[in-house]
């Protein structure tokens, strides 16, 4: 059989439920409903259970998902079962509170290196990461087999260090940077572009009552 092509937004949602799963967790909930979940995170329950249903049955009709076991679930589909190395390029503000978030997080995906072109930071620590030279960047993806790269320099850097990252073997790129960065052939890059977010908020905050009277009317 052909396999399923799984949309990109629904792999963007699974990470919102296991953010929610997790905190039911630690409150000691041990079940919940796709109809708990919808109204938790503000999504239609039937698109829930769809997006569960992609990648096999986790619920029991009538008594809904047991939270310990769809969140060890998840975290299989998403490949964090298993630890995944994140090496870090560019240490102004934004790259240092990412080495600082990094102690927080608890899933097996972490920033082990950490790099920048300012001879002047080599050897400074950042949560007890040690800033390296970008010529040390290959030996230590290698190292540390990291196999994702993280970029928060500014734009007019931002593709050299992306090729940088490629060519040391890295697979996955987070791009920070206001730029584009061009596609790669077997190389996965997301971008997380703070300004078109604000822009796009800014459009929908002007248009908010445009569009509920727009829906009134219907």
């Amino acid at each position: 059989m052909k396999p399923i092509k799984i949309s990109e937004a629904v792999v963007r949602r699974l990470p919102i439920y296991l953010r929610f799963l997790n905190e039911l967790s630690l409150s000691s909930i041990q079940t919940v409903s796709s109809q708990d979940l919808g109204e938790k995170l503000d999504l239609n329950p039937a698109q829930i259970r769809k997006d569960l249903a992609y990648f096999g049955e986790f619920g029991r009709k009538g008594v809904g998902y047991n939270v310990d076991y769809l969140i060890e679930k998840i975290r299989q589909i998403l490949k964090l079962d298993k630890m995944m190395n994140v090496a870090l390029v560019g240490t102004g503000n934004l790259g240092r509170a990412l080495c600082n978030y990094n102690m927080y997080i608890k899933d097996n995906m972490k920033i082990v290196a950490v790099f920048d072109a300012d001879q002047g930071k080599k050897g400074t620590l950042i949560n007890h990461l040690t800033v390296q030279p970008m010529q040390e960047l290959a030996s230590f993806v290698k190292q540390l087999d990291i196999s994702v790269g993280i970029i928060t320099v500014p734009a007019q850097e931002a593709q050299n260090v992306a090729d940088q990252f490629v060519s040391a073997g890295i697979k996955g790129i987070l791009n920070f940077a206001p730029v584009v960065l061009k596609s790669m052939p077997g190389i996965r890059i997301h971008h997380a572009d703070f300004t078109a977010e604000l822009l796009s908020l800014a459009y929908y905050m002007d248009n908010i009552n445009v569009n509920k009277e727009g829906d009134e009317a219907q």
